[in-house]
């Protein structure tokens, strides 16, 4: 068996988190996508596919709609990895509330919720899926995406499958907002004099250059972006090693809208000159 790596991907998680708008955007990357498989079909699915040339790059999508089939999800994809294939499974998030809102908006029933409340169906899908999630390669919360950032995420993912860099997602966020939940790794930038307080740099963010200068021309906010730069690298080839081809680098500071956002830019820049492609989402910028 050839390596499938980067050639077959399991899109599943939360109801309303976005699996949908992920396929759409994987069929325009010139994906094979399959909605609603049943998992008890999925390795004959990919025999069929992949195993003989027909197409040589499948997403499958699976989700509870699936109903008691999905509990076989976790033993289809250790009889796959068994054959030789190398299944990369994505799996969407989205916080509580922002699914219900989603729910609601285009008026259908949670598929778990029954006669009972919509966060009940969430709660079980969410037990329902714990261990999916746990050992998923990519989690992406999309509770603060709209589309056309989900899209850029997915394109940053999965749109050149010959390149076998380490894909990287930098994320400028506000602590106050809370830590994104689907980060790898954390760095907390308020150790850096905040320029919220110079009365001309309150009203710009870390993407104006006065900011960034203020920010980064601190002797400690160098030392740091050094040296977290060679964690990073660190990070890049033990990943690498095990076969995980991405990560998401959380970049926090008090509002996100200073301190974290200059460093951010200046991380996913260092880490693209080292060849990883590398997405920067600036999640809370503008939310003060």
């Amino acid at each position: 068996m050839d390596d499938t790596s980067g050639n077959l991907i399991i899109v599943t998680g939360m109801s309303g988190a976005g699996r949908s708008s992920v396929a759409d955007v994987l069929e325009d990357l010139g994906w094979f996508v399959v909605d609603n498989l049943p998992p008890m079909f999925l390795t004959t699915m990919v025999e069929q596919t992949i195993g003989t040339g027909t197409q040589p790059r499948l997403a499958v999508v699976v989700d509870v709609r699936t109903g008691m089939f999905f509990d076989e999800l976790s033993s289809a994809l250790h009889d796959l990895r068994i054959k030789g294939y190398r299944p990369l499974t994505l799996f969407l998030e989205a916080s509580d509330d922002v699914i219900v809102r989603r729910q609601e908006g285009v008026r259908r029933p949670h598929p778990l919720q029954g006669e009972g409340r919509l966060l009940t169906g969430i709660q079980r899908e969410r037990e329902l899926l714990g261990d999916i999630r746990a050992g998923a390669d990519l989690v992406i919360d999309t509770s603060n995406m709209n589309i056309h950032q989900l899209a850029a995420k997915i394109v940053n993912a999965f749109g050149d499958e010959e390149n076998a860099e380490l894909r990287a997602t930098v994320v400028s966020f506000g602590f106050k907002y809370g830590i994104p939940v689907d980060a790898d790794v954390v760095a907390d930038m308020r150790f850096i004099p905040n320029p919220y307080w110079q009365p001309d740099l309150r009203p710009m963010t870390g993407q104006d250059k006065p900011v960034s200068d203020f920010v980064l021309g601190h002797p400690l906010a160098q030392q740091f972006l050094q040296n977290y730069v060679d964690v990073l690298d660190t990070l890049r080839t033990g990943y690498l090693n095990e076969g995980k081809r991405f990560v998401t680098v959380a970049i926090g500071c008090t509002g996100g809208k200073h301190r974290s956002v200059a460093m951010a830019e200046q991380i996913a820049k260092k880490l693209r000159e080292k060849g990883s492609p590398t997405l920067v989402v600036h999640r809370d910028l503008g939310r003060e």
